[in-house]
């Protein structure tokens, strides 16, 4: 069949291409990166049925969506893009080297000085370091993308967030002039902390579980035996309530203002993400336990 392509912005005639009602969406793009244009390799690309449409999904066929011979695809440049993998390379390996960096106290951040970070700043770079660390390995190791790019230019705005937070929590917990907190704080803080960074492990591998191995395959996650998991009996995204309580425990250990700062902005973020989560969940599973909030047991 001939399906003719306009552009969504001005519905200009950019092309035709032929292909078969089995073809995939996906399928479609890679004929409009040949016979198109060469530029607009598929994860650049946005199809829709109509301008103002929703993106038509990858997996999609022409079939299912009743697409017809001389039917019509609008076409949308989304611009260069970066792998998620890449993405997340790039925001968690920033914070682990800057916040090292301001560790060592360097004679631009706060002049000539003789005295050496003192215990408490010295375990906050361990559990920093352990905590990017880890992210690090995820991505490489244990994370699966269910999107496989970004537009490049969010990149930036990224890592701006995670770079510049790290820089301004290291700042502040490395000064010279840095006042530690109580020893209860500090040994509360620094066992929640660790606590919650496993936590947060065990999740992201639980997760990797229910997705075979190139795959989009969903599965409500269920508690899988590891102690750590039965917090989803309470939440959609346990995941996420690990990562802000690593962050708050964090605050505690340090009694940090700005590390305070960095576990309130991340919070809401996540609270954003886990409350979708938590919504798609609902309406993709009607057997979806009722009892589980999206991030805070029994309350959010």
């Amino acid at each position: 069949m001939e399906i003719e392509i306009l552009s969504v912005s001005s519905a200009k005639p950019l092309g035709k291409i032929h292909v078969t009602g089995e073809s995939s969406i996906k399928n479609v793009k890679e004929k409009i990166q040949q016979s198109v244009k060469k530029s607009l390799y598929p994860d650049r690309q946005a199809l829709k049925l109509e301008a103002k449409g929703k993106t038509l999904k990858d997996e999609d066929t022409l079939n299912s969506l009743n697409i017809q011979d001389g039917s019509k695809l609008f076409l949308k440049d989304l611009g260069p893009q970066v792998s998620w993998r890449n993405v997340f390379l790039a925001e968690y390996a920033g914070p682990l080297f800057v916040y090292l960096w301001v560790y060592q106290r360097p004679w631009i951040l706060y002049g000539t000085q003789t005295s050496s970070p003192e215990q408490v700043a010295t375990v906050a770079a361990i559990c920093w370091s352990a905590h990017y660390a880890k992210r690090l390995f995820e991505t490489l190791f244990i994370h699966r993308f269910s999107h496989g790019t970004m537009p490049l230019k969010n990149l930036f705005r990224n890592c701006a967030y995670y770079w510049l937070f790290a820089l301004y929590v290291a700042y502040h917990v490395n000064h010279p002039l840095y006042t530690a907190p109580c020893t209860t704080c500090y040994y509360i803080g620094l066992g929640g902390f660790v606590l919650c960074e496993l936590g947060n492990l065990s999740i992201h591998i639980l997760l990797k579980n229910l997705r075979p191995p190139g795959t989009k395959i969903r599965r409500i996650p269920k508690p899988d035996g590891n102690p750590f998991s039965l917090l989803l009996n309470f939440v959609s995204c346990p995941n996420y309530t690990y990562e802000f309580g690593s962050w708050l425990f964090f605050t505690i250990m340090t009694k940090c203002a700005p590390a305070g700062l960095f576990a309130a902005a991340g919070f809401y973020q996540m609270a954003v993400w886990a409350i979708g989560k938590h919504r798609n969940y609902k309406k993709e599973f009607p057997d979806y336990p009722k009892g589980r909030k999206a991030i805070l047991p029994f309350i959010l």
